[in-house]
């Protein structure tokens, strides 16, 4: 399984949610994308939207003042 990261730290919604799209779109499905950011909506925003988008969020993270979300795509 591939895992890739995205740095979407210091962004403010729904800039971290945009880049999660952007880059899902980029993957196939089964790999997993571990997103850093710092946006404390992120925690909410993220996992909905994945659930809308047939998505699985693997683990939420919180490490000081960052988020880490992991997912594994889906099938489109």
């Amino acid at each position: 399984m591939s895992e890739t990261e995205l740095d979407a730290r210091n962004l403010l919604c729904p800039l971290p949610v945009i880049r999660t799209q952007d880059r899902v779109a980029q993957l196939a499905a089964g790999e997993v994308l571990s997103v850093h950011c710092t946006d404390p909506g992120a925690r909410v925003d993220i996992p909905t939207w994945c659930r809308i988008n047939g998505h699985e969020v693997l683990g939420i993270e919180q490490q000081g003042r960052e988020l880490i979300i992991r997912i594994q795509v889906g099938t489109d």
